[in-house]
This record gives structure tokens, C-alpha cells and sequence, in this order.
């Protein structure tokens, strides 16, 4: 029977979750944009910055009302004030960075995607379980209000079989943006190829055929890339990512009685429409707050941490190895490689 109107969500209210001390672990545009939406919206406590320099640390921590700074990571990590440590440096950094907070035994909230590829993910979640301590990758799209009302109508069946997804992801950067470059590893698969990957693995499960084209942009890293995967049930996927152009960056997933089409910036909060075979098309609708919803995450975060689990069933770490695993296949096929990523890593620290 066709639906009338789409489930309720089942997000709960940020400002509800049980107050954590947290340590910011790097100062860029994204740990802001994180802090900001904490502090907004949440209970939760900017308690420390930790930057390379004690002068980066102490404007961060002065800007977001931190109490205290720390001049280098080991230092933020060991302060016995922090109970939770969020991991904002550039992608080829987070294992080493997760690796340092979670074996001084604290619980990690680890920007996407986690590391380079899915062995540096099994390594960080290694890391975790002998610690004993909560580990999670900051996939924020999936905590997202909108997101719970997609996975309720995967749950209970309303699409009918998935047989497809489909998901475009595409800005246009130039340099010297810290994506053009090849020693930060660069390239749109990372920044945001990620989300479609895990569109696609989040609403068909792992594929047993992955196979990509890739383009150069100008200056000679990955520019562009065109992914299509296919799942042990007979499911495909179609992604697209790049750093060429705007794209429209939608995203949709597909059953054999229904499809929902989510609307330009998919990851974002915004809306979504479902169109039903014999039935009527029904939409959701939400504030199109962007990044300032990055709030629910660190709920989820707060709550879990304070009930003693070690991660969240909205991104389960098997999901987060699932998406790695995809996007290094990519780059089998490809022939892309983060050498460059590696070796300035081991050269800075």
C-alpha cells in the first residue's frame, strides 16, 4: 500500500546529550565550522586546542572560548581534562593523529575519512579495541535528521528491493586550495568521493565489482572520476566526483517500488522526495543549514560515550572499513596512489 507521508525522524535533541570536555585537534576550516555548530547548538565543553604551535593553539582557544591551548598534539592528548578528541588535520594525518589520542586512552572522534586507505581504518579500530575507548569516523551526513528518515524508509522496506543507487559529488577548486595538492592528498576521491562511496555502500551494502576512469586536472593530481560498482545481490551503483566544476551533487537510491531522489548537495541538510510506483511522490523538507548541523554527530558521540559503548550503530566501524575498501579499489584501477601524501607525512610528523 502506498505510503501517505514519510516517517518522523527519530533524531534526538542535541542539546539534550550529556555534556563531554573536548579536545580540538587541529585549527583549520572544518575544526571551526565544528566548533561553532557545537557551541550553538550543544551542551558540550571546547575545552582544549591542540596545534602545532602554541601561537595557533592559543588563537584557536581564544576564538572559541577554550580555556586551554596546547603547542603540540602530545600535549593535548595527555590532558587529563579531555574526555573525548576530535581529529580535524589534513586526511593523511588522521591515522597517525588517531593512533596518538586513542593509545593515550582517550575516546576519538576521527574527521572523514579516517585515513588513507582501509588497512590504516583496521588499524585505527585495532588501536581503539585494545584501548577500550569509543572510536567513530565523522561521517555527519548519516546522523542528519534527514538521513533517519531515509534509513527508515530502507528498514521497513518502503523502496521494495534496492536495485540501484546513484550519487554525484563535485565543486570546483583551484590552487593553491589545500585539495589541489598532491602532498596532502589531494583530489576529489578523499574529500568527496567519500560521501558518494558511502551513499552507495550505505544503501546496497559492499560491492564485489568495483571498477573507475579517472581524469587529471591541470595541474597533474586526480581531477575527476567515474566509479561503477556492483553488489553479490545483483544491485549497482553509478558515482561520479570532482574538483573540475560544479556538478549537481545528487543523489539517488532505487527499488522496484519507489525511488528517492535526494536534492542538489545531497550530504546536506535539505530536501529529499520520494516517488512511489502507484502511489504519490512525497517530500521532506528541512532547514537547509549546511555545516551547522555538524551537531549531531558529536550528540551521538556524547550519548554513546556516556553509556560505556565503543561506537555508534549509525556509522558502525565495519561501514567505515566497507567505504575504504571501495575507494582503494578505485584506486587499483586507477593506478592512484598517495606516495606523495605518505612521504610528506613521515617527513612532518
Amino acid at each position: 500500500m502506498p505510503l501517505t507521508s514519510l516517517p518522523t525522524p527519530r533524531t534526538a535533541v542535541s542539546a539534550d546529550a550529556p555534556p563531554l570536555r573536548w579536545g580540538i585537534l587541529g585549527t583549520g576550516w572544518i575544526a571551526d565550522t565544528f566548533v561553532t555548530s557545537l557551541r550553538r547548538h550543544t551542551r558540550q565543553a571546547v575545552y582544549a586546542v591542540g596545534s602545532r604551535t602554541t601561537q595557533a593553539a592559543q588563537r584557536a582557544a581564544a576564538a572559541w572560548e577554550a580555556p586551554v591551548a596546547h603547542g603540540s598534539y602530545e600535549a593535548l592528548v595527555a590532558d587529563p581534562g579531555v574526555d573525548v578528541v576530535y581529529i580535524a588535520t589534513p586526511h593523511n594525518f588522521h591515522y597517525p593523529h588517531a593512533l596518538l589520542a586513542v593509545e593515550a586512552g582517550k575516546h576519538v572522534l576521527v574527521e572523514k575519512p579516517v585515513g588513507l586507505d582501509a588497512d590504516e581504518a583496521r588499524g585505527i579500530q585495532e588501536a581503539a579495541a585494545r584501548a577500550g575507548v569509543f572510536c567513530m569516523e565523522a561521517m555527519w551526513t548519516l546522523f542528519l535528521p534527514k538521513f533517519d528518515v531515509l534509513r527508515q524508509v530502507l528498514e521497513q522496506g518502503m523502496l521494495g528491493r534496492v536495485v540501484a543507487a546513484h550519487a554525484d559529488m563535485g565543486e570546483r577548486f583551484d590552487e593553491p586550495h589545500r585539495i589541489m595538492r598532491a602532498e596532502l592528498a589531494g583530489g576529489p576521491l578523499l574529500d568527496l568521493g567519500t560521501y558518494a562511496a558511502t551513499f552507495a555502500t550505505w544503501t546496497l551494502g559492499p560491492p564485489d565489482m568495483v571498477t573507475a576512469v579517472a581524469a587529471s586536472a591541470p595541474n597533474g593530481i586526480n581531477g575527476q572520476l567515474a566509479i561503477a560498482l556492483g553488489t553479490p545481490t545483483g544491485g549497482t551503483a553509478s558515482l561520479h566526483t570532482t574538483i573540475l566544476a560544479d556538478s549537481a551533487t545528487t543523489a539517488s537510491v532505487i527499488g522496484t517500488e519507489g525511488r528517492m531522489d535526494l536534492g542538489t548537495r545531497f550530504y546536506l541538510p535539505g530536501p529529499m522526495t520520494l516517488h512511489q510506483r502507484g502511489g504519490p511522490s512525497l517530500s521532506w523538507a528541512e532547514p537547509m543549514v549546511e555545516h551547522d548541523a555538524l551537531h549531531f554527530e558529536a550528540a551521538e558521540v556524547a550519548r554513546r560515550i556516556t553509556a560505556g559503548e565503543d561506537g555508534s550503530p549509525l556509522r558502525p566501524w565495519v561501514d567505515t572499513v566497507a567505504t575504504m575498501e571501495v575507494m582503494d579499489r578505485v584506486r587499483a584501477a586507477t593506478g592512484l596512489d598517495f606516495d606523495q601524501a605518505r612521504a610528506h607525512r613521515d617527513a612532518t610528523g
